[in-house]
């Protein structure tokens, strides 16, 4: 299972900007073909019909240039995939220690897509029903206590289960139509 196999008809590329990710993502899809590449300086025009980014545009400075060379990538009719976190009041040192530089309000992250030439397809918030128990743990977190940056993984199973479970539900309703405004990230799929 998984993506791979899902578009098993398409040739599918990687990039990541640190060597150790293309190792990684090689590894992980050896049937895809990985590439060493900074997003701020895409090398393609109208090259692909999907792009995706999941969880990248947080992490750049200039945010728009790489929307910019998004939309040069993608032939004629082609979609983008992004998702990023949201809400700045979520805000905590887990964001500092993934080196983030920002999260993103709906607003802004809708303006930015637009304004480099996308039309937005669907625009929804995810982690949504877990969203008091992510800002429980970050408020709990908050302070000057140690951060440590394995805390948020070292989930007791049964209540694992349980977080997994709620995440199925969730999905399912997303899929139904159900687009909630909060979460803890946001989902973008737009249009060339």
């Amino acid at each position: 299972g998984g993506v791979a196999s899902s578009f098993s008809a398409g040739k599918g590329f990687g990039s990541g900007i640190f060597s150790r990710g293309v190792e990684f993502g090689c590894l992980r899809i050896p049937t895809g073909q990985f590439m060493q590449m900074d997003a701020r300086r895409i090398p393609f025009i109208e090259e692909f019909d999907v792009i995706t980014a999941f969880d990248v545009l947080e992490h750049i400075e200039e945010d728009e240039v790489v929307l910019d060379n998004m939309y040069r990538g993608l032939k004629s009719g082609g979609g983008i995939l992004l998702t990023v976190p949201q809400h700045s009041w979520l805000w905590s040192q887990s964001d500092d220690y993934a080196c983030h530089v920002r999260r993103y309000s709906a607003k802004e992250l809708h303006e930015k897509v637009e304004r480099a030439g996308f039309k937005i397809v669907r625009s929804t918030s995810f982690v949504s029903i877990l969203l008091p128990v992510m800002l429980f743990s970050r408020l709990r977190r908050k302070g000057d206590r140690k951060f440590d940056s394995k805390e948020e993984f070292s989930i007791p199973k049964p209540l694992n289960w349980l977080f997994e479970k709620l995440m199925q539900v969730e999905k399912i309703l997303i899929r139904k139509g159900w687009s909630p405004s909060l979460g803890g990230s946001r989902m973008i799929v737009a249009k060339k």
